[in-house]
């Protein structure tokens, strides 16, 4: 980082000056004086440049602030869930398909609740239990619990999914909502300059950094938010493959089941 040089503070009743001096000529004038570098000068520009934008510039500057904090957070949380989901349906998936009858391949997903696998055998066990007592035939008990097991993975996956829109919202919208805020700082500094009746680098300046300020800062949200969904929705369809993988080994499970009853019965005496 450039060193430009030592900043030294004074406060002379109610005025406040902040000057720049060379590092001898701050130990001798300056009582407490901080060195200061090119990266601090350039973040100080920023801040002037924030501190100065129009009431809708910083209203926009907030509102994507916004968006970028519930985005991240969203990531986060969401990387967090999906990841264990991933891994709580892959461990379900070997266990179940490694028991010897479907009660203790259902016994063996009590043992995690909170696993998706859990709930879609819920919907699978509930409704082969049922048909089982109606004394329906094989078709209609096999095609009655596919559809349930269908609407369980439906429903796992809704629950997984939800809010994973709020990132593509920010990855669509940002871009613009940035670009209305260069479109106010263009209008503003044409507004200066009609003011001031002659155009200068000067009356211009403001405006036009305002504008670049709120498009780097929509782009800053909208691309962590597109790579956050683009990855979230991969992960998604790695887990919906997985629960669709278990909807069919629990339905081979069932038919062998029905198959084995049938033998019994037909078996003679």
């Amino acid at each position: 980082m450039e060193y430009l040089g030592h900043m030294c503070y004074y406060e002379i009743g109610k005025t406040h000056i902040l000057l720049m001096l060379s590092e001898k000529a701050a130990k001798v004038n300056c009582p407490r004086p901080f060195k200061f570098y090119a990266g601090v000068t350039k973040y100080m520009e920023l801040m002037s440049v924030l501190g100065n934008a129009t009431l809708t510039v910083k209203c926009v500057l907030a509102v994507l602030g916004l968006m970028s904090l519930g985005s991240w957070s969203l990531m986060i949380y969401k990387s967090f869930v999906f990841r264990t989901s991933y891994r709580k349906t892959s461990l379900g998936l070997e266990k179940f398909a490694r028991a010897k009858d479907l009660r203790e391949a259902v016994q063996t997903l009590s043992d995690d609740p909170y696993s998706p696998l859990y709930h879609v055998a819920q919907y699978g066990v509930a409704e082969f239990s049922r048909l089982k007592e109606a004394g329906n035939s094989e078709d209609i008990v096999a095609d009655n619990v596919r559809r349930s097991l269908r609407q369980g993975v439906s429903e796992v996956m809704s629950g997984l999914s939800a809010s994973t829109s709020f990132l593509a919202t920010c990855a669509n919208t940002a871009p613009f909502i940035g670009l209305f805020g260069t479109v106010w700082g263009i209008m503003n500094s044409f507004h200066s300059i009609g003011m001031e009746g002659k155009a200068s680098l000067a009356t211009v300046a403001p405006g036009i950094s305002e504008a670049l300020v709120a498009t780097a800062i929509g782009l800053f949200v909208a691309i962590p938010a597109t790579v956050g969904y683009n990855a979230g929705l991969n992960r998604l369809n790695r887990i919906e493959g997985e629960l669709v993988n278990f909807a069919g080994v629990f339905l081979n499970r069932v038919q062998r089941e029905i198959n084995a009853a049938g033998n019994r019965e037909a078996r003679p005496d």
